[in-house]
């Protein structure tokens, strides 16, 4: 008697005389591990827009499942972080050189360069973190790294609002200002958007070596710490590299740009006015990064989950 299997319709289907590849073919089976066209992949990602939005919901959220402070820690740690680096840097070392307001020049470059700092960590964990995942469901593995950085954005939001505090005072004490938030400040929006798209280029990028090869992530940290002095979060370049073409390639970098464009939008600072070869810059910035993180991802895609 020959055997039989049941199609979605219900009705019985002869696949005794198919091959197993026309067989995959006649029912809608995909081969695994196989990198799609680039405008598929894309395609595919897009339509798992709502799935990315909820899987960075629900990392946000467990962030800090089991403490008693909960979300709150999202605000708390980067305050704390920034506290802890005026104490130092602002007041102990007296690194305000070029500053009117040390206060809301440290807080400035410590949230965002955090929030920088997170989103490539987290990224390049995704794949090792989600290797179950990756290898029993079938879905483009640029879901994970994205969806990585935007929690970390879900992450940012709350703390922006303190950081806005920490400016509003800082300002009024420090560089005797009315303190009065201006219009100046809605720049703050698209600079975040700028540094959003170039580390989601940048997590990618690290989201394939660090599928690929867990050695980077653990010296990811020591790379994380040497942008940070090169990226003027807690000095001003201007004033304490002296060679003039280090001072140029520090000042110029991706992340030290976004940094600028931060403290453009939130400071009434001397060194910082508004500068649009900055603003061109941080775009050009972006749209390379995304670009090249995510073909280089994609490029990757059919290894991911069998090393």
């Amino acid at each position: 008697m020959t055997d039989v299997v049941t199609t979605g319709s219900g009705e019985p289907s002869d696949w005794e005389d198919l091959s197993p590849s026309e067989a995959a073919e006649k029912y809608g089976l995909k081969q695994m591990g196989v990198r799609p066209p680039l405008v598929d992949y894309v395609r595919s990602l897009w339509a798992r827009r709502s799935f990315i939005a909820v899987l960075a919901r629900a990392r946000s959220e467990s962030e800090n499942q089991g403490t008693y402070l909960g979300q709150l820690w999202n605000v708390l740690n980067p305050v704390m972080n920034a506290t802890v680096y005026v104490l130092i840097f602002g007041i102990l070392l007296n690194t305000q050189r070029g500053m009117d307001n040390v206060v809301g020049f440290i807080v400035v470059g410590t949230f965002m360069y955090r929030f920088f700092s997170d989103s490539v960590t987290v990224s390049a964990k995704s794949i090792p973190k989600n290797m179950s995942l990756v290898r029993s469901l079938h879905f483009p593995r640029a879901v994970l790294p994205v969806s990585s950085v935007l929690s970390e954005l879900a992450t940012l939001a709350p703390a922006m609002g303190v950081m806005a505090g920490f400016v509003w005072v800082s300002d009024r004490f420090m560089a005797h200002t009315d303190g009065t938030p201006s219009w100046r400040w809605l720049l703050i929006i698209p600079a975040t958007a700028l540094l959003y798209v170039f580390s989601t280029g940048a997590g990618l990028v690290l989201a394939r070596w660090g599928a690929g090869s867990p050695d980077i992530l653990n010296t990811l940290p020591f790379v994380l710490r040497l942008g940070m002095y090169a990226s003027g979060v807690i000095f001003s370049i201007d004033h304490y590299v002296q060679s003039e073409i280090l001072s140029a390639i520090m000042s110029y970098q991706p992340v030290a740009v976004y940094l600028n464009l931060s403290r453009q939008a939130m400071l009434v600072e001397t060194s910082y006015p508004l500068d649009g070869t900055y603003w061109i810059l941080g775009a050009a910035w972006a749209l390379a990064a995304f670009v090249i993180g995510f073909l280089h991802f994609w490029r990757g895609e059919a290894r991911y989950g069998r090393d």
